[in-house]
This record gives structure tokens, sequence and C-alpha cells, in this order.
């Protein structure tokens, strides 16, 4: 018989409860006590895999900040939430096939316990909407997010539909599991969390934030194998400087990705019929 574990419960993200359920129930709450005060922003993860987080973001900008309260981290492990003595999490699909398929009353199972965190409900999954810098602000506005990592050949549908997850992919290819890709949604929304990165022009001026791909980067030496740095650069005229920067990302983006090049006339076309 199905024992229910304090994760089931209990909320994993109740506020005052943090102490106790880090020595009880199975998530890790990486959270530290450097900021009292709550996260900008909460991850919380649900995966058969726990361990692999934070994993690169423990390092880095990521890491200092998690350490210093700026976001914080919840774990649980999805085979806690199985319903019976050898943990099972997934059955063979329905009308035959290859692969697993995780069941579904494991994973509504795991989603209940998380229903106090904050944020949207994220599936990471090929078949979702592809990850751009405008679900990535979007994702960053909000207080956090709840990511369900996929395994075998994914989540049973119908959870999916209950649920009103939102299926997010990054990329056009296949990965073995949820994690990578959950790990970098991660990574590109908490760089742009206040307290983050040292200046908030630092992310305003990168590719896609305006629409345009991010032009080149130049440091010392001025020369280099005898390759010298635009003279520009070195003049000290911060309006010019800006306007070869504006030149040079419209050249890049229009030879690399034409696709954006021409989603970026439409938008300045738009602005420029609003403006009339």
């Amino acid at each position: 018989m199905h024992q229910p574990n304090p994760a089931e419960t209990n909320g994993v993200c109740d506020q005052g409860k943090d102490e106790e359920m880090t020595k009880t129930e199975p998530h890790q709450d990486w959270q530290t006590d450097a900021n009292p005060a709550l996260p900008h922003w909460q991850a919380t993860v649900l995966t058969l895999f726990p361990d692999m987080f934070p994993g690169h973001l423990a390092h880095s900008l990521a890491g200092k900040s998690l350490n210093e309260g700026i976001w914080a981290l919840k774990t649980l492990d999805i085979r806690d939430f199985a319903r019976d003595k050898h943990r099972t999490v997934d059955d063979t699909p329905l009308g035959g096939g290859v692969g697993m398929v995780l069941k579904p009353d494991v994973v509504a199972a795991a989603l209940a316990a998380v229903a106090d965190c904050p944020g949207p409900r994220l599936y990471l999954s090929p078949r979702g909407r592809v990850l751009d810098q405008a679900l990535v602000r979007d994702l960053a506005a909000a207080k956090g997010a709840v990511f369900l990592c996929g395994r075998y050949e994914g989540v049973d549908q119908r959870v999916i539909d209950s649920a009103d997850l939102m299926e997010v992919s990054i990329g056009d290819y296949i990965l073995s599991g949820g994690e990578t890709a959950a790990l970098t949604v991660m990574d590109s929304v908490i760089r742009l969390l206040p307290g983050v990165m040292g200046k908030e022009a630092s992310h305003r001026e990168e590719s896609f934030e305006t629409g345009l791909l991010e032009h080149s980067h130049y440091t010392q030496p001025r020369v280099w194998n005898g390759i010298e740095a635009p003279e520009i650069l070195a003049s000290g005229h911060h309006r010019k400087i800006a306007e070869w920067r504006q030149a040079e990302a419209e050249k890049e983006t229009q030879r690399r990705r034409p696709d954006l090049w021409q989603q970026y006339l439409d938008r300045q076309a738009l602005q420029k019929g609003k403006s009339k």
C-alpha cells in the first residue's frame, strides 16, 4: 500500500517550513540563510535525478547569487511519489511501441506537492514553444517557475492537459531528459534577476534583447597578431561608439540571421506606423 510522504501532504513551498522540510522531505533546498527575505525567484524542479541540480548553476554569477539568496532552488524526486513498493514511475505506451511513459498518477502527485510553489508550470519537451528572450523575460518577471523534467518517451498527455503545463523546447534536437533543458532555461532567467549581473545595461545590449544579434567585442591589446581593433572603440566618443555598435549589430544580424533581421524590420515599421 502506498504511504504518502510529507511532500505529498504538505506544501513544499510554504513559508516558515523550510528548516523542517530540509530535514524530513525528499527534496533539497539550496536557499541559504545569507538573505532571510524571500528570494527574487524560485526554481522548483520535479525530476528523477535531483543530483543533477544545481549543476553548473552552483558556479560563477548564478552560484554566487544562489548563496546570497537572490534565487532559490528546490528539487523533488518524482520516484518518491510512486505508489508501489518497487517505486515504479513508468509503464509501456498504450497502443504499443518502443520506450516507456511516465505514469500519470505519479506525475500528478508530484505536481500536487508543489501546488503552492510560485510561477508557471513548465514541461520541457521538444514539442513545446521554442525558448526565446521574450519568454525568458516573462519568466524572470514571475516569482519563480516549476520545471517538470521528463524521461523515456515523455509524460502521459492527460497530465499535461489537466495540469495546464506550458511545454517549452530549447531547440529542434533530442536530449536524454528534461534536466539539461531545465538548467538552460534557469540559466537564461537567473542572469536577468536584479543583483545577479553588475549592471542592468550588461544584458540590455546582448543578443536578442533588442531583436538583433550582439555586436562584436574587442579588448586589449589594440593590435594582436597584426590585426588592429576598430579605431573608433579607442576614441572615447561614446555616441559614435554606440552608433558603431548599433551598425555592427544590424550588419551581423542581416548576415547571420536573415529571419531575425526581417522580424526586426517588421517591428521597426510597426513602431513607425504607431508613432504617426
